[in-house]
C-alpha cells in the first residue's frame, strides 16, 4: 500500500512547495498513487476494469488555492481503441456483429440486436437546442488571479518576461457519478469550443473567458476530430437520456456564434445497426459517421445524406478518418471468426465510392492514421507483438512499409489507440514523418517525463535522427511549420512547466518558443487521462478526455491553452 507522502522536508532540503492541479504530484517530477492502486487500475486499461463511479481519487483532499484532484477523473470505460489487437475491443465486438447478429452498448454490454420503435426525429426537422448563453469568470492570465476570492489559484503568478500566460476552464456541469467524454477542442477564428454531456460550449482564444454556451436535450455522443473548413463542428447526439439510449442525431453548430444549424437522423441501415457511440469524421463538405458495422455519409453544409454504407470487397466499415483526404479501415471477415483482414481505403468524400484499397496480411489490425496527407499509417499485430508504419502514393500504391523498433506514444504505434484520428504525437511534412516514443521515468505510464522524438524519411521510411529534451521532459510533435517541427514539452521536474518547442530539420536540442509559468505546473499535470491536443495560430489548447461532477471538494480542470 502507497504510504501518504512525507509532508516534512528531508535532510537539509528546503520545504517543496506543493504542485497545484495534482496533490499527488511530487515535487521531484513523480506521481504519489493513492492507497489501494495498482498500475493500470482505475484507468480504463484491459484488464483492470473498475465499478461504474469508483474512483481512486474519490476522496482526494484540497490543495492550496481551494483545487481539489483536479483533472484525476475516476476510471472511465475503456475508451475507444483500447484493447484493439486482432480481437480486442470493437474488433471483437463487429465480428461478433456481423457473425451473430450481437452488437455492442455502453459500457462492455452484449445485447441482441433487434426492432423496435425507433421514435426518431425525421431528417431535416430543427434542432431544439437551446441557444448562447453568458459568461461567468475565469482567469485571464494577468498574474492577479481569476477573480474568484482569496483561495483561487494564479497559474500566472509570478510570471517571467516573455513566459506565455496560461488559462485554464473547469468543469461546472453536474454530471452522473460515472463522468463525461469531452470532445474537441475546436478552433474557429477567436473562438475555440468544445462539447461535453449536454452542452458545447465556445471561448475566447485569448484569455478562455466564456462567449456561448448551446445545451442539448440529450447527452453527446460523438463528435468529429476536425470542424469544417466553413466553421462548423458536427456532433452526435443520443435519442432520449437513457442509459441505453441509441445515438441517432448528427447536429451543425457554427463554432463562431455557438447557433445550431441543422440537426438530423442517422438512418438505420438494418434491424442490427444500433450503437450508443458513432465515430465522425469530416472531409471537405461531408462529415461520415461510422455506426456498428455500417458508415453513411450527409453534407456538411445541409444535413443531407449523400450515400450509404458500402463494402470494399466484401469488408464492412471498422473506423473512418478525416481531414484532407476521407480514410476508411474495413474489417474483412470469413467463415472462420479468427481469420480477418484489414483493409484500407481512401473513399470520395461526395459520393462514397472507393478509390482505392489496400488490404494488410492476415493478423495486422489499423488502428492510428499518423499523416492525412501524405497518407501513413500505423497498424500493429498482436500475435507477433509488433507494430509497423505504411506509407501510401496518391494512388494508393504502397510506398514502403517498414516495422518499427521503438513504441510511439498516445496510442501512435497501432496499440490502445483513440480512433484513426487519435495520435496526439504525429506531424509530417511532405518529407519526413516525427513521432514522440513512449518513454519512461513517469509513474503514469501513458504520461512519461521523458521520451525521444523521431524522425522518419517519407522517401523510404528509414530513421533520420532522434532527440532528447535536455531536461528530460517528453514532447509530443504537434505540427511542421516553415520547415521546423513545433512539439509540446509536457511539463518537467520542479521547475519546468510545460512549453512549446521547435526542432531543426536536422534534429539537434529543441528550441523553445513558448514557456508557460511555472506556478501551472500542477495544472498541467493534471491532463493526463487521454488529452486531446490542438496547436493552432500560435496557441496550444489542450482537453481532458473525461471529466467529473463538481464537488464540494473541487471541480476537474477541462481546458488548458497558453500563447501570446
Amino acid at each position: 500500500m502507497t504510504q501518504p507522502p512525507d509532508s516534512q522536508p528531508r535532510g537539509d532540503q528546503p520545504p517543496q512547495k506543493p504542485l497545484p492541479g495534482n496533490p499527488y504530484a511530487q515535487p521531484d517530477g513523480g506521481y504519489e498513487r493513492p492507497d489501494s492502486a495498482s498500475p493500470g487500475a482505475g484507468y480504463g486499461y484491459p484488464g483492470q476494469p473498475s465499478a461504474p463511479g469508483s474512483s481512486p481519487y474519490s476522496a482526494l483532499p484540497p490543495y492550496p488555492g481551494g483545487y481539489s484532484g483536479t483533472g484525476l477523473p475516476s476510471p472511465p470505460p475503456s475508451p475507444p481503441g483500447v484493447g484493439r489487437g486482432l480481437f480486442g475491443g470493437r474488433r471483437a465486438v463487429l465480428v461478433s456483429a456481423l457473425t451473430a447478429g450481437l452488437l455492442l452498448l455502453g459500457g462492455g454490454v452484449y445485447v441482441w440486436a433487434g426492432k423496435g420503435g425507433d421514435g426518431r426525429e425525421k431528417p431535416g426537422a430543427k434542432s431544439t437546442a437551446s441557444g448562447p448563453s453568458s459568461s461567468p469568470s475565469v482567469d485571464k492570465g494577468d498574474g492577479k488571479g481569476p477573480g474568484g476570492g482569496n483561495d483561487a489559484y494564479d497559474f500566472n503568478a509570478d510570471m517571467k518576461p516573455g513566459e506565455a500566460r496560461v488559462w485554464v476552464r473547469e468543469n461546472d456541469t453536474r454530471l452522473t457519478k460515472e463522468g463525461a467524454l469531452q470532445y474537441g477542442p475546436w478552433r474557429a477564428g477567436d473562438v475555440v469550443a468544445k462539447a461535453m454531456y449536454k452542452e458545447i460550449t465556445g471561448y475566447a482564444v485569448a484569455d478562455g473567458t466564456q462567449k456561448w454556451s448551446t445545451s442539448f436535450e440529450t447527452p453527446v455522443c460523438g463528435a468529429a476530430h476536425l470542424p469544417s473548413g466553413t466553421g462548423k463542428a458536427i456532433v452526435a447526439t443520443q435519442e432520449n437520456n437513457t442509459k441505453a439510449a441509441h445515438c441517432t442525431y448528427l447536429q451543425q453548430i457554427d463554432l463562431a456564434t455557438g447557433q445550431v444549424g441543422w440537426k438530423v437522423t442517422v438512418p438505420q441501415e438494418s434491424s442490427y445497426d444500433t450503437t450508443n457511440q458513432f465515430t465522425l469524421a469530416v472531409s471537405g463538405d461531408t462529415v461520415v459517421v461510422h455506426h456498428g458495422a455500417y458508415a453513411s455519409g450527409f453534407s456538411v453544409t445541409d444535413g443531407n445524406k449523400r450515400f450509404g454504407s458500402w463494402k470494399t470487397e466484401g469488408c464492412s466499415p471498422y473506423d473512418i478518418g478525416g481531414g484532407p483526404k476521407l480514410i476508411s479501415v474495413g474489417l474483412c471477415t470469413s467463415d472462420d471468426i479468427t481469420k480477418t483482414q484489414s483493409l484500407v481505403e481512401e473513399l470520395d468524400p461526395a459520393t462514397g465510392k472507393s478509390k482505392w484499397n489496400y488490404k494488410y496480411q492476415q493478423g495486422w489490425s489499423v488502428s492510428a492514421v499518423l499523416s492525412s496527407d501524405p497518407l501513413v499509417v500505423a497498424a500493429s499485430n498482436t500475435d507477433k507483438k509488433t507494430w509497423n508504419i505504411t506509407a501510401f502514393a496518391p494512388d494508393g500504391k504502397v510506398r514502403w512499409q517498414v516495422e518499427s523498433n521503438f513504441k510511439a506514444m498516445g496510442g501512435c504505434d497501432g496499440h490502445d489507440g483513440q480512433g484513426l484520428d487519435g495520435c496526439t504525437a504525429a506531424a509530417a511534412d511532405t518529407g519526413t514523418l516525427y513521432l514522440g516514443t513512449e518513454g519512461s521515468g513517469g509513474a503514469i505510464t501513458s504520461y512519461p517525463e521523458t521520451n525521444e522524438v523521431v524522425a522518419i524519411d517519407l522517401g523510404n521510411g528509414k530513421e533520420k535522427w532522434r532527440t532528447k529534451d535536455p531536461k528530460g521532459r517528453a514532447m509530443r510533435p504537434q505540427a511542421v511549420e516553415g520547415g521546423k517541427l513545433v512539439a509540446y514539452v509536457q511539463p518537467g521536474r520542479v521547475q519546468d512547466a510545460a512549453a512549446m518547442a521547435t526542432l531543426a530539420p536536422t534534429g539537434g536540442a529543441p528550441l523553445v518558443v513558448l514557456q508557460s509559468p511555472e506556478a501551472a505546473i500542477g495544472g498541467e499535470r493534471a491532463f493526463f487521462l487521454n488529452p486531446h491536443m490542438l496547436w493552432s495560430g500560435g496557441r496550444f489548447f489542450m482537453l481532458n478526455g473525461r471529466v467529473q461532477s463538481p464537488s464540494d471538494k473541487g471541480k476537474d480542470h477541462a481546458l488548458l491553452s497558453f500563447g501570446k
